[in-house]
């Protein structure tokens, strides 16, 4: 049975960093993509990043540009979201998922698996 399970999430002050992490079992992320979703109360819910493992091909949304990176962890079996410079608007359950990964789109299928969500509140 595929799991994804993410961490690493918490309480940041503006402009502080976190680093998330979805790790996976009963499959070898070599041969997967895996994408980062957030959704903030109230609101859709709306793509960050995503990584091929296979090949290393990365796509950020052009909004966290500059402030996230996605990185894969063979070793670990898991990829990382680095949240650097977080601002309030940064609010959000943050997902990750399988999905297929592109250098300038992603393509979320129905069979897809998804981890639980982990809460990051940016705040003073």
């Amino acid at each position: 049975q595929v799991q994804l399970v993410e961490s690493g999430g918490g309480l940041a002050q503006p402009g502080g960093s976190l680093r998330l992490s979805c790790a996976a079992t009963g499959i070898t992320l070599d041969y997967y993509a895996i994408g980062w979703f957030r959704q903030a109360p109230g609101k859709e819910r709306e793509a960050v990043a995503c990584i091929s493992l296979s090949d290393g091909t990365t796509y950020i949304a052009d909004s966290m540009k500059g402030r996230f990176i996605i990185s894969g962890d063979k070793a670990k079996n898991a990829v990382h979201l680095q949240l650097y410079r977080l601002k309030p608007e940064d609010t959000a359950v943050y997902y990750c998922a399988t999905l297929e990964c592109y250098s300038d789109s992603y393509y979320s299928r129905s069979y897809d698996t998804w981890g639980q969500g982990t809460q990051v509140t940016v705040s003073s």
